[in-house]
Parts: C-alpha cells; structure tokens; sequence
C-alpha cells in the first residue's frame, strides 16, 4: 500500500543512514547527532544506543550473522559494537579524513571503510588490523561495498568514477566511468554478476561485471 508503518523518533539531529539487519528484525540508524541507535523494526522500540563517536555517525549497518554492527564517523574511525549489548569491541583508526562509508563484507570477517582521504581501506573485524589500503580514486571515497563472495570491493567517489577491486590483494580491476556526477551510493546484486552506481547526474547505471573482467584479446604479433 506503501502506507507508513512506523516512525523511529530519538535521533536529536539529521539522520544520515539507516538499514535492516539481515533477518529484517531490527534496523540501525546513524546520525549528527554523534549516535547510532538500534531499533525492533516489529514496534519501533529503541533498543540500543551507541555513544562513542566525536563526530556525526554517516554510516552504519549489521554484520550477516546480526551479531555485530559497524559505524562510521566524521571522526575518523569505524567502530565495531556489540548488537545485544552496545558494547564497543573495536576502533579502527587509519584514515586521515573523515570517514563517509562502512560496512561488512561476507561472514562478518572484514570491514571496509571509505574516506575524504581518497582512499579505502579493509580491516580484519575480529582484530582491527588494517589489512588493506585501496588507493586510485582523485577525490574522496563516498560509498563502499563488498560482493556477496566477498572476493571484489566496489568504491564510489566524489571523483566521478566507481572503481572494482580484488579484495584479497587490492588491485584495481575496473574503472567504471561515464557517471556525469559524485557517485553517491554502489551496490552488487545478490548473484555478484552486476553493478549498481548511483549519482548526481539523476541517473543509476547497472554495469555487467563479467563483461568489464572478461579477459582481452592478445594483440597478434
């Protein structure tokens, strides 16, 4: 009917993300105001708070298993809490600039995170080691995301461009260009085959991956 269910008052300044947990019992938000808050998405209940952060939460989202939840801020730093508790577990500092995207990637394993600093970078999520940093994009990094395999990273910029990386070793696979804008938002569709860029050139592309990596013909001597 796309009536309105709920209303999710708490937040004391803008809201900036917001997201389901995985088995759409509960939804996650991130806001100015320095917080995130977790919420039964059944009742509109608040059932958690997450105070930590200096700065405004841009990003936050649930681990696969639900377990856990990353947050990014202007501040910096992702941070890893505990979703029963609101325990933080884990600060992730490297970033030179405040951070704009975070998320997990395939079992809750590993982090991405994009910055103004033009860079993004994966940590291992269990101890908050940097383990990656993917440089390439000219301006800052605005939206990240992990395929489903957990085998390719997809970044979007303020540079124009969405760029696909190797997740294990970091190199950059494909330029994805023609956007005519920031790329504000990407995503992968469930099966990993295609591409979702957003943009502020009032248009979403949908980009074949297999066809971008498909490997090209040698030159003939």
């Amino acid at each position: 009917s796309g009536a309105e269910v709920l209303t999710l008052k708490g937040h004391t300044d803008r809201v900036m993300t917001a997201s389901f947990s995985a088995d759409g019992t509960r939804l996650i938000t991130g806001s100015d105001d320095r917080s995130a808050m977790v919420w039964d998405a059944k009742t509109g209940a608040k059932l958690l708070t997450l105070k930590g952060h200096t700065f405004g939460v841009m990003d936050a989202s649930f681990s696969t298993d639900g377990t856990r939840i990353v947050t990014g801020s202007w501040d910096r730093t992702a941070k890893i809490w505990d979703a029963k508790t609101g325990a933080e577990i884990l600060s992730l500092k490297g970033h030179s600039e405040s951070l704009t995207a975070a998320t997990f990637g395939a079992g809750g394993t590993r982090v991405v995170t994009g910055s103004v600093d033009k860079t993004a970078k994966v940590w291992d999520a269990n101890t908050g080691a940097e383990v990656l940093t993917l440089k390439g994009h000219t301006s800052g990094v605005t939206a990240v995301a992990f395929s489903p395999d957990g085998k390719w990273i997809l970044t979007g910029s303020q540079d124009h461009t969405s760029r696909l990386w190797d997740a294990t070793n970091g190199t950059e696979l494909v330029v994805m260009t023609g956007h005519g804008g920031i790329v504000t938002d990407v995503n992968f569709s469930p099966d990993g085959k295609y591409a979702v860029t957003a943009c502020w050139s009032k248009f979403a592309r949908v980009w074949n991956l297999a066809r971008h990596l498909a490997p090209r013909p040698v030159p003939e001597a």
